[in-house]
């Protein structure tokens, strides 16, 4: 068997543990975006709430389950705080600019966010929150 295809331990195996994860936070977005528009928030407070939700979400599965990172590192909570405030920009623009000028409704505006997002953070996470040449002592090596 390819190491590099290991379902325990290879690229794949992260794949699917991200894949999986941002599954359950995409969901929980869009769920929850729709849940505080109908309890009467508009578009941008109900997109800052689900978006600091599952973000909570998002740092915990990823750390702990795709990455297989402590939680308790102050460096890699400030890559992924960054990245989120490149994916909280990409929400905003989506479902308060976009969405409403090309009159997507409002789930098709957060499923659109909940798509664009994982490719988005994939990318950042894989590349650098939770690069391993960010774990203490790599630069020695």
């Amino acid at each position: 068997m390819n190491p590099g295809m290991n379902l325990g331990t290879g690229r794949a195996a992260t794949l699917l543990r991200f894949a999986l994860v941002g599954a359950a936070v995409a969901g929980s977005y869009v769920l929850l975006y729709l849940a505080f528009q109908a309890a009467g928030l508009d578009r941008a407070a109900a997109n800052a709430l689900a978006f600091a939700l599952a973000v909570v979400l998002q740092y915990l599965g990823q750390a702990r389950l795709t990455y297989r990172r402590r939680l308790a590192d102050g460096g890699q909570i400030g890559r992924f705080a960054l990245m989120i405030g490149c994916g909280f920009a990409t929400s905003a623009l989506v479902t308060g600019i976009l969405g409403p000028r090309l009159g997507l409704s409002d789930a098709l505006s957060a499923a659109a966010v909940a798509l664009l997002l994982p490719v988005q953070n994939f990318l950042l996470m894989t590349l650098w929150v939770f690069s391993r040449q960010n774990l203490p002592g790599a630069q020695a090596r």
